[in-house]
């Protein structure tokens, strides 16, 4: 009986209670059999009749909440049931659409939730990417695709075969599974700092690990530049504060200095006034750089501006069908003149000094080059920094302020010695049109 459906029991319960009910029939009437086994099957048929069109609406309420339990087993949570009668089924069945519409509204919010949190793992600069403990990954995002060299999604590879397109320096810092920062080499061998984190938690009884790794070069770089900057500032006020009582006591000097009549006191004066200018031009120029103002983008032209270099600097222009660099033009006029300037002074020809401009994909692409004697691997990073310089006479402003104008138009700054001798410097900004 309890594998049995409600209906079917209904129909046995009916033919049981007919069959008690028309007993009597065959014991106290006086009819012939063929007439009690005829009135019988009619009480029994009329029975049958009105049960079913008494449970019809039972059998269609049992049928259609079975077939929304189906759907929600399936996860499918569109389906309501049409059956509104005010009975105890019915109001099971109103509970069944309540229910199927609160589950709808969770369901689409957490498909929007999930939308917006892929939205944000895949557009995030920070490499994201989720492996099982067989070392499989599950999940990864775009910048994770581009970390380790690969086009397509990386679910489902072994992270020990990504590690062969992967930057140098990322397994061994990988494998170590250490938090913090470490080092790995990019493109042409240009060193990177770079900081990892990771998190462990069970998913589906598998333990997981979610590595995230954000490059941290630029914003060490400008933590470095910050702290350069006041230390300029203070040192350019501690100076001015002193280079002007000192300008005042020389103008009265000289005046003593002519009543004396005395050469050898002029020539004094005049030296410690060429000091004194030399001296403010110095502040002035540090001070430049310590209060480097934000960029006004604009549209400027290729052609206008480096004609205009070309009047001052000798260089051989090379453009590959770039019109326009959409960009602080003083300031762009100032990098580029700080770059011809070093090429020139490279100690190498004057004519294998090369200027080339090119598109790629979004940025435009500069590119200063000489044949001079380059710089040491070594110290390829160092001269971006304030104070750093290689020439016996440098002041070690030129290129940082150069790193300061690319960082401030979000672009990138990069040094490479070239093989057959000299160096280039690659800058990059974005081609934004604003």
């Amino acid at each position: 009986m309890k594998n049995l459906r409600i209906i079917t029991r209904i129909w046995l319960i009916t033919a049981l209670c007919c069959g008690l009910a028309l007993m009597p029939i065959f014991w106290f009437l006086d009819w012939t059999l063929w007439e009690k086994c005829l009135f019988a099957a009619g009480v029994v048929f009329i029975c049958f009749i009105l049960l079913r069109f008494l449970f019809k609406d039972l059998h269609e309420g049992l049928s259609a909440l079975e077939t929304g339990l189906l759907n929600l087993k399936d996860r499918e949570f569109s389906t309501t049931l049409s059956y509104q009668n005010k009975d105890e089924l019915g109001h099971m069945c109103e509970l069944f659409n309540q229910t199927v519409e609160q589950l709808r509204t969770e369901k689409h919010w957490l498909y929007q939730r999930e939308l917006m949190l892929d939205k944000i793992t895949q557009s995030s600069p920070e490499v994201l990417f989720l492996v099982n403990d067989q070392g499989q990954v599950i999940f990864s995002n775009i910048a994770a695709r581009q970390f380790f060299g690969q086009r397509l999604g990386l679910e489902g590879n072994d992270l020990s075969t990504l590690f062969k397109t992967a930057p140098k320096g990322a397994q061994a810092a990988i494998q170590e599974n250490k938090e913090g920062l470490f080092s790995l080499l990019k493109g042409e061998q240009e060193a990177e700092t770079w900081h990892m984190s990771t998190g462990k938690f069970v998913l589906n009884n598998q333990s997981h690990t979610l590595y995230i790794l954000k490059q941290m070069t630029r914003e060490l770089s400008r933590q470095e530049v910050a702290v350069w900057k006041k230390v300029i500032r203070v040192i350019s006020h501690e100076l001015n504060n002193s280079l002007g009582p000192i300008s005042s006591m020389l103008h009265s000097g000289r005046i003593l200095s002519l009543q004396a009549n005395d050469s050898r006191l002029a020539r004094v004066f005049d030296t410690i006034d060429e000091r004194i200018k030399h001296l403010s031009e110095f502040v002035q120029g540090y001070g430049k750089f310590a209060k480097i103002p934000e960029p006004k983008i604009e549209k400027v032209d290729c052609n206008i501006l480096f004609s205009q270099l070309a009047q001052q600097w000798q260089f051989v222009y090379i453009n590959n069908d770039v019109k326009n660099i959409y960009a602080d033009a003083p300031q762009l006029e100032q990098l580029l003149i700080n770059l011809i300037k070093n090429a020139h002074e490279s100690e190498g020809e004057l004519s294998e000094v090369r200027v080339e401009i090119q598109h790629r994909q979004k940025d435009i692409i500069i590119m200063v080059s000489d044949r001079g004697k380059g710089i040491a691997e070594s110290r390829l990073n160092s001269v971006l920094i304030p104070f750093y310089s290689t020439k016996a006479t440098g002041s070690g402003l030129g290129l940082a302020l150069c790193r300061e104008i690319i960082d401030a138009h979000h672009g990138n700054i990069a040094l490479y010695n070239r093989d057959a001798g000299g160096l280039m410097v690659r800058v990059t900004l974005p081609n934004i049109e604003v």
